[in-house]
């Protein structure tokens, strides 16, 4: 049941309101099995024996009351333990006037009147195994913090100027080991602010020793305590730190005295409330600085990394453990299994996605050992560290809640690939800092924990061009591995592709055709799918969502679904958002591939989480994987559609308004009306020059053309492309005329996704079509009716790329692959009246362009009546009941679409006289 049909249901369970019947015609409307709210009715379901209560097992606990405070009703039942034992999903209390709820599993609450229970319809969603999806929140120190260290670099780099490759990796890791003693003054791993007041009284105000300075203590840190001999009790009191990070000797940079006080600011800043992912923005923040102005324009914010780890390996998890929360064999086999999880992001960046995915496999090792010693206690009445009190009667059954108190996650399982050279010593250090706050909260929570220092081995973190190395050589993949591959690879269309970057893609997608024009994010989609074949792994990336749109999508997803994989969950477009400065502005999706399997597939849309059967290339549910190719003709016969006309003219053969006054009056039979998407949409006057061969002599003889057309001729012949130069010699012309004199319907090539409708309309025989539209010249009325309709529109959106969210209109891959059944005379006759109607409508409002016109705010009544009605018209051309939603109408079309091409393929063989004999048998 799609949310359309939910929220009139709801309003039904309103306008026919029963007190009686109340709540089954609320279970009802969220498409509940029949037959198990008919038992409940009976009472054979029900498992309350009390009058005006109701409760059904993990959905709902309900009751109904008189005379009472519905608000001390529902507290006292929340209070009671003995009321959740059957875990429902809701718990509903009402007097029929007022309605209180509360979501169990999310604790949101509802406090309406009954009869506002359609405007909240959403709350209840999950009855219709839609979820909420709900995500943590930005941390705003971490913004702060990098912009802090962005200044210290600028100031640092000033006076040392990086010229050759290892300067630049110098640099890079003082960097890195400045950030680790900020973070371990502030956090425990040093003693508090030893680092910074180490500096404040060791070194010279005008910073001429720091260097010096910085430069022993580095070497200090890496000497074992065995090591160390006749030190100052100032730099014998720092730890040794081991793990790589203080091994080489490097030089620190030269020091002023304002970069020293810079530095000491720096650690000034409370960095025990940064989190280590942080590192991922200030790489592009402080080593980058052309990216100071999108600060974080790479760095995928904590709540977009959760809508992947989520779904791609933690949601299940977590079910896991909730599944078997009273079951200790149960639980200390899935300890087992997350020691054993590998992680791997081969764009790992800074280690964001590596850092989040531990932490949160940490998390959930401290819980699991909590429950355990939370059943241990309840068994044997001791606590864990009081085993040897327990009587030897009860030893048998302590030794099934046995808990081993320590980490069993280690940084070992977790790998990536990096091109850059600070991300990628920033990515083994964030680990470790990570590490160290997780070692932390272990020991909050169960009194001791593994010592953060000497540090041991991190992560296994490869410098490299991922496109190029061997994912199987950085990340070994075993029989009994678990693997979930993962990240926000770089995305770049091919337009904007580096040299450098084509002949990756050359490399990657050697032997294979046609995959020139995909972006360069497919490079890591078909390696993952090579890496997961066949084997216990996933993949899932965020990508902007051309990967799922227009002609990207039958050049790459066959070679995937080739090697019998499918999406496993997708999250549609969404903007990339994060606390950064300049956010990055960028509609993404997230796409999870997996190899083929029963299970269903999970769709997050608009926040919402949906289980579906299948989901296609164009993150549509949709019962097979159908791909849409471009076709030269309407699948469906309808008449052609061509482009407009292409100027090529520098602009000296378009007129403004002002332009054509000043024109001689002997001019005027050579100007036309010209009109393209802009024109047509805001009202717009523009003109154009249009001038046949044999009345070019004429032309000339007017001064002000013949200086226009010399402009065009100079500006074609300048060109670097040979194919403008040739158009030199007749420059009085349009680059590309498909002009014919006859009557059209224009069509805009790029849409607005903010409007319901796309603004289609008629244009005269003598207007000039540009080439920023498109043109159907054709005396059929209903075809209008056709590409206007809601239907048309859902299909455009899903078969043609988009510029952000806005569509762009595809005669190729949407007008001529849309399918359209063949209708009768009267049916057309019929989608006649509704052109007209919506007409009418406009004309009613002539003082109006259509952007104000189509402006979903602004949109008058009858323009928005006379467009639904033309939707339910062309609708019944397909069946008569009308869809409820876009995937509904989608799932429809795709299907007629396999259809049409199954139907295309056989016509002219025994196949179609086959299906035209079982026809006139039927």
């Amino acid at each position: 049941m799609n949310i359309a049909q939910i929220e009139n249901n709801s309003q039904q369970i309103i306008q026919s309101f029963n007190k009686e019947t109340f709540i089954y015609d609320l279970l009802l409307a969220y498409g509940l099995p029949k037959a198990s709210i008919s038992k409940l009715k009976i009472g054979n379901m029900n498992l309350s024996k009390t009058e005006g209560e109701i409760i059904w097992k993990k959905k709902l606990f309900f009751r109904s009351v008189e005379n009472a405070d519905v608000h001390e009703v529902i507290t006292s039942i929340k209070g009671d333990e003995s009321n959740l034992r059957h875990e429902p999903r809701f718990i509903i209390v009402t007097d029929f006037e007022t309605l209180l709820a509360v979501d169990t599993k999310t604790s949101d609450t509802l406090d309406i009147t009954v009869l506002n229970l359609p405007k909240h319809y959403d709350f209840f969603l999950p009855w219709a195994g839609m979820e909420k999806a709900v995500h943590q929140n930005e941390n705003p120190a971490d913004v702060k913090a990098a912009e802090r260290m962005a200044k210290l670099y600028d100031e640092i780099n000033k006076d040392n100027p990086t010229k050759t490759p290892e300067e630049v990796h110098n640099l890079n890791v003082f960097l890195s080991r400045l950030l680790f003693c900020f973070f371990a003054e502030d956090t425990g791993i040093f003693k508090k602010s030893q680092f910074t007041h180490a500096i404040s009284n060791h070194t010279q105000t005008d910073g001429t020793d720091l260097n010096s300075y910085l430069n022993t203590l580095f070497e200090v840190m890496n000497k074992s305590e065995s090591q160390r001999s006749n030190l100052p009790d100032y730099l014998n009191s720092f730890p040794y730190v081991n793990g790589g990070l203080f091994r080489n000797s490097q030089s620190a940079p030269v020091f002023t005295r304002r970069s020293r006080q810079m530095l000491i600011e720096s650690g000034d800043l409370d960095w025990s409330a940064i989190n280590p992912d942080i590192f991922g923005s200030m790489i592009q923040a402080v080593i980058t600085p052309e990216h100071r102005g999108g600060l974080g324009m790479h760095y995928t914010s904590v709540p977009n990394i959760m809508k992947v780890i989520e779904p791609l390996f933690l949601d299940e998890l977590r079910e896991e453990f909730d599944a078997g929360k009273n079951e200790p064999k149960r639980l200390n086999k899935l300890l087992d299994r997350i020691s054993r999880i590998k992680i791997f992001d081969p764009a790992c960046g800074s280690g964001n996605f590596l850092i989040i995915a531990y932490k949160e496999l940490r998390s959930l090792e401290i819980d699991i050992l909590l429950q355990l010693q939370k059943m241990q206690k309840a068994a044997t009445g001791f606590e864990p560290y009081q085993l040897e009190l327990i009587p030897k009667s009860q030893l048998t059954l302590a030794a099934q809640f046995q808990v081993e108190l320590f980490t069993r996650v280690q940084l070992s399982q977790f790998y990536g690939i990096e091109l850059d050279d600070f991300a990628h010593e920033v990515a083994v250090l964030s680990l470790w800092l990570a590490q160290h706050q997780m070692n932390t909260r272990f020991k909050e929570v169960f009194g001791a924990a593994t010592p953060t220092l000497p540090l041991r081995a991190g992560g296994n973190i490869t410098r490299g061009n991922a496109t190029r190395v061997d994912w199987e050589v950085v990340c070994p993949k075993k029989e009994d591995d678990e693997i979930y591959i993962l990240g926000n690879p770089p995305y770049l269309g091919s337009s904007v592709q580096s040299r450098d970057q084509k002949q990756d893609m050359s490399f990657v997608f050697d032997g294979l055709a046609g995959f020139k024009n995909l972006d360069y994010i497919s490079c890591w989609f078909f390696k993952g799918a090579n890496y997961i074949r066949n084997a216990n792994a996933k993949y899932a990336f965020v990508s902007t969502n051309s990967i799922s749109q227009g002609e990207q999508v039958h050049m790459l997803w066959p070679i995937l679904f080739s090697k019998h994989l499918e999406i496993s969950f997708c999250t549609t477009s969404f903007l990339w958002s994060n606390n950064a400065k300049g956010k990055a502005a960028v509609f993404c999706v997230i796409i999870g591939l997996a190899n083929i399997s029963n299970k269903d597939k999970i769709y997050f849309r608009n926040n919402l989480r949906m289980a579906v059967k299948n989901i296609g290339p164009y993150l549509i549910p949709t019962e097979t994987n159908s791909i849409i190719s471009k076709r030269l003709k309407s699948i469906s016969n309808l008449p052609e559609m061509t482009y407009g006309n292409k100027p090529a003219d520098g602009g000296h053969l378009l007129l403004s308004d002002s332009e054509v006054q000043i024109m001689p009056i002997t001019a005027q039979p050579f100007i036309k009306k010209a009109i393209g998407a802009r024109e047509f949409i805001d009202g717009v006057n523009r003109w154009c020059l249009w001038i046949e061969d044999n009345y070019l002599d004429q032309a000339n003889a007017i001064i002000p053309i013949f200086e226009r057309i010399n402009l065009v001729r100079k500006m074609r012949l300048a060109s670097p492309k040979m194919a403008t130069q040739k158009l030199a010699s007749q420059s009085h012309k349009f680059g590309e005329i498909r002009h014919k004199g006859i009557e059209a319907i224009l069509v805009p090539r790029h849409g607005s996704d903010r409007r319901h409708y796309l603004p289609f309309g008629y244009v005269s025989s003598s207007t000039i079509i540009l080439d920023s539209a498109q043109a159907i010249y054709t005396d059929e009325t209903w075809i209008f009716s056709v590409i206007s309709s809601k239907i048309h529109y859902a299909w455009i959106k899903a078969s043609c790329g988009k510029i952000k969210e806005d569509p762009r209109y595809s005669s190729s891959l949407g007008y001529n692959t849309f399918p359209f059944p063949k209708i009768s005379d009267s049916q057309k006759q019929e989608l006649e009246k509704h052109v007209y109607r919506i007409f009418e409508e406009r004309e009613a409002h002539s003082e109006k362009n259509l952007a104000q016109l189509y402006d979903p705010k602004k949109m008058p009544a009858g323009l928005r009546e006379a467009h639904r009605q033309n939707d339910l018209a062309v609708e019944r051309c397909y069946r008569t009941k009308p869809f409820e939603s876009d995937e509904e109408r989608l799932e429809f079309l795709f299907k007629l679409y396999e259809q049409m091409i199954a139907a295309e393929k056989d016509k002219g063989t025994l196949f179609e006289k086959e299906k035209k004999s079982k026809k006139m048998k039927q």
